[in-house]
């Protein structure tokens, strides 16, 4: 396969049940990763401040609740209190769902800029791919909330979704808006590379001993030997 020449990261999609577990995968990907993604919605006990320090690649700590295919399913604000404690432990970036009460997605906001973490506003769609112009209005709704980066991703069933996705991020670029865009399921699973050959910001992989957190997610490994 051609080789690629990119400036976007390769995030390591990190879900287990302990801090254990976390820290296993975490250390076996930092060789390859650029940041490491760690599920809390999947950890019985968050251990924040221990990832932090204990993992040297910059970490993306996401809540995910049900409503957004995760598994977080307690109080809302106990889900949004878990990224003020990422925050001031020093997390790089933390993602927040679109979808997300915009109080809190502006004090979250408000707490990151005093300090080092970026601020990621994320829409999903697991059964399909919106047209064109519902893409776009998601993009921008994700700038005007004050996003630091926005992440849009859909499940495609041709490449026609694919391309309406990654043609987001041209319109980010204009913007100077720092994108994440690709598709997941077996049709978009060429677009976790693609996207970056198109400027995206980021994507994600799994770790090479299995365990992805959505579909389409290729290993690590497999993914650097693609940029290599």
């Amino acid at each position: 396969m051609e080789n690629f020449s990119i400036t976007g990261k390769i995030c390591v999609s990190i879900a287990a049940p302990t801090a254990v577990k976390v820290l296993e995968l975490a250390k076996s990907a930092e060789d390859k990763a650029d940041v490491i993604e760690i599920r809390l919605d999947s950890l019985e006990i968050p251990e924040i401040k221990a990832f932090v320090t204990e993992i040297t690649k910059p970490i993306l700590f996401t809540n995910r609740p049900r409503w957004e295919g995760g598994n977080y399913q307690g109080e809302e604000k106990d889900r949004i209190a878990q990224f003020f404690k990422a925050i001031e432990a020093g997390a790089a970036y933390i993602d927040i769902e679109l979808k997300t009460s915009g109080k809190y997605v502006t004090e979250l906001i408000k707490a990151a800029e005093l300090g080092q973490t970026k601020v990621i506003i994320s829409w999903h769609d697991f059964e399909r791919t919106p047209k064109s112009r519902g893409l776009s209005k998601i993009l921008f709704e994700q700038i005007r909330r004050g996003a630091h980066i926005g992440k849009i991703v859909t499940m495609a069933d041709d490449f026609d979704d694919v391309n309406r996705v990654l043609d987001l991020i041209d319109i980010a670029k204009k913007k100077q808006f720092p994108l994440i865009a690709f598709c997941m399921g077996d049709a978009g699973m060429m677009s976790r590379i693609a996207t970056l050959e198109r400027g995206g910001f980021m994507t994600y992989a799994a770790p090479d001993t299995g365990g992805g957190t959505a579909t389409g997610q290729m290993p690590i490994a497999a993914m650097r030997e693609i940029f290599k």
